[in-house]
């Protein structure tokens, strides 16, 4: 499954938010430790913008930005032979038809390496008037479309079931996760003390408050 086809898959833009939202805030829940986290949403990354993250601690991440003018998204799969760093350029075609609202993001400090060089390896967007995510005309090398690494960094966003974040983390964390709890999150319900334990009874509810604030989760009585 290569970018275009994840093009194909993600929700509308309030969807996607939505589900990047619900996995932040699940993530919370189960892991204290931020560094051993894989997604996060900061709902005020700018005073415009809003922006889901992922990192696997071994190289592989996302960014997807939230904006007036859509969302932009670009993927990093550091084994991937579209990797940046094999000939110190992106891979002809992955931003080369980024439109011109997101331009800014293709040079973004946060999404490049100390030298300026773009850390990508599958890049997608859609503006906000727009009816499907769209990619660039890539020429994938011979190893196939999937080596742009699109199909396992997106792929609990392609899913977007319950059931799908569940069996990933019952197998990240080693933890049991209560599916009709995964749910309530997954519908964005305010949390209340018997989710939470539900997902982790070794979290207090009070410590997630940062979390929720920064996420943008709602609050207030979750029954």
């Amino acid at each position: 499954m290569s970018v275009h086809d994840v093009a194909r898959g993600l929700p509308g833009i309030s969807a996607l938010t939505d589900l990047c939202r619900s996995l932040a805030m699940l993530d919370a829940i189960l892991c204290p430790e931020w560094d051993h986290r894989w997604h996060g949403f900061d709902a005020q990354w700018s005073p415009t913008e809003a922006m889901a993250s992922m990192r696997d601690g071994a190289g592989g991440e996302y960014s997807i930005v939230f904006s007036a003018a859509g969302a932009y998204a670009r993927g990093f799969d550091h084994e991937s032979p579209m990797s940046p760093y094999v000939d110190d350029v992106p891979w002809p075609g992955v931003l080369d038809e980024v439109p011109e609202a997101f331009r800014r993001y293709v040079d973004e400090p946060s999404f490049c390496d100390e030298f300026g060089l773009p850390v990508v390896t599958a890049c997608l967007w859609r503006e906000s008037g727009d009816d499907r995510w769209r990619a660039g005309d890539v020429e994938f090398p011979e190893d196939g479309e999937d080596s742009d690494g699109a199909d396992w960094l997106f792929q609990l966003l392609v899913t977007g079931t319950p059931e799908s974040y569940r069996e990933w983390a019952e197998d990240h964390f080693e933890v049991s996760v209560g599916l009709e709890a995964v749910r309530h999150v997954y519908a964005l319900r305010p949390l209340t003390d018997e989710i939470v334990a539900a997902l982790n009874p070794e979290r207090v509810p009070a410590e997630l408050a940062e979390d929720i604030k920064e996420i943008g989760y709602p609050a207030g009585t979750g029954e």
